[in-house]
């Protein structure tokens, strides 16, 4: 087993219609107005931009994202994502009563030398820091599409 592979599964049921939560994800550079642990996201140009995010842990991890699939008749949002965590991130959006079901997809390994150490006496605590994130943007994105 590698300790530093993660997979992560999120599902977000949000009082939105498909179209109006895929128009918030696909605006990653307005992440930090309703997402607290996303920090800051740089747009590099029109299919890439940098990502830093924190969690309850006290360190930011930073990643260049990159879109590898851009396709709202299929509801599916995908980015590549190198740096201090590499692998890939996956939204993927299907109508429900009411609103919407948001799956997020993630497979990463973790590149920063100092988590690389900890992984195993920090693995747990870093999944349950994952899990509180995701909860968190969850009830910020709930927010954000109420307010809009």
């Amino acid at each position: 087993m590698d300790w530093n592979h993660y997979r992560f599964r999120s599902l977000w049921a949000l009082p939105a219609p498909v179209p109006a939560v895929y128009e918030a994800l696909e605006r990653v550079e307005d992440y930090p107005r309703w997402w607290p642990q996303v920090r800051e996201v740089t747009r590099l140009d029109d299919t890439s931009g940098v990502i830093r995010i924190r969690s309850v842990l006290p360190f930011d991890l930073t990643s260049v994202m990159r879109e590898r699939r851009h396709d709202p008749a299929a509801g599916v949002l995908e980015a590549e994502l190198s740096g201090d965590i590499e692998g890939w991130a996956r939204w993927t959006l299907t109508a429900r009563v009411p609103g919407t079901l948001a799956r997020y997809d993630q497979e990463v390994v973790v590149r920063r030398p100092l988590l690389r150490r900890l992984a195993v006496p920090g693995r747990w605590l870093f999944a349950a820091n994952h899990a509180l994130m995701m909860r968190a943007g969850r009830r910020g994105l709930a927010r954000h599409l109420a307010a809009v």
